[in-house]
């Protein structure tokens, strides 16, 4: 998407508002004994009440054999994304880290945000994974001027990764939204500063680092949308929509 109208600009900053609100209030309800579906079905309810639509739910992306069934993305320590919340009975326990990806539309205007939660205490090394992922996705942000390439926004959260000491998910990365819950262009989080598609004023992307402990190979669940760490080590996601504007990028699901 690229805005072309005050009217879309408002409801893209009214819809990061309120999908901000509804991961802030998620994220506060994560705890050990909670279970997967509770984070989805609240998730619903709170997207509904705000007089919503959540955009996951039902969606069937390219490749999919089936439409997502939750409105939520639950994934719980080596799952990378898109964990199914309610096909099976999924708790959280003292020690977890729990991933929650979430879209809604707002007037018709799609925004999608992600974060990685701690439930309880976790160990250092964890903590580092979060920080340094985070971190990656503030530098991403960063790079996101116009003028700048994919590229710049690719090497920028690649770097943050890796001289941290994790490995970044290649096949899984940012994307444009708006009118659609992906868009071009595809944005990896790896690359080459200066190269892929060039960045202009108004431009509205998803940009979603994704790291691993370990090994950055992942294997795709038999349910046809769960992504895992091939080696079972634990993997991070954190992801902002944001609006490319003239001084830099805006970040709408702040």
């Amino acid at each position: 998407m690229t805005i072309k109208s005050d009217t879309e600009r408002a409801n893209l900053i009214e819809g990061g508002k309120r999908l901000a609100e509804v991961l802030r209030a998620l994220r506060a309800k994560v705890a050990p004994g909670v279970t997967a579906e509770e984070l989805d079905d609240a998730a619903e309810q709170l997207i509904r009440a705000g007089g919503d639509e959540p955009c996951f739910l039902g969606y069937t992306p390219e490749g999919a054999n089936r439409p997502y069934p939750a409105t939520l993305c639950v994934s719980i320590n080596d799952e990378v994304v898109h964990g199914i919340p309610n096909e099976s009975v999924r708790m959280l326990r003292e020690g977890d880290i729990v991933g929650l990806d979430l879209g809604l539309s707002h007037n018709g205007v799609i925004v999608d945000a992600a974060i990685t939660v701690p439930v309880g205490q976790v160990n250092e090394e964890t903590k580092k994974l979060l920080r340094a992922t985070e971190s990656a996705l503030a530098a991403g942000i960063t790079a996101a001027i116009p003028g700048n390439h994919v590229g710049d926004i690719s090497h920028a959260i690649q770097a943050e990764i890796e001289n941290a000491g994790f490995k970044v998910v290649k096949e899984l990365g940012g994307h444009g939204v708006g009118e659609h819950v992906h868009e071009e262009p595809f944005i990896p989080n790896y690359g080459r500063a200066g190269e892929g598609e060039p960045l202009e004023e108004g431009m509205v992307l998803a940009l979603e680092p994704i790291s691993t402990a370990g090994k950055a190979a992942v294997i795709l669940s038999p349910d046809g949308y769960t992504y895992r760490t091939k080696d079972g080590s634990r993997s991070a996601h954190f992801e902002h929509t944001i609006l490319i504007e003239k001084g830099g990028a805006r970040i709408i699901t702040a």
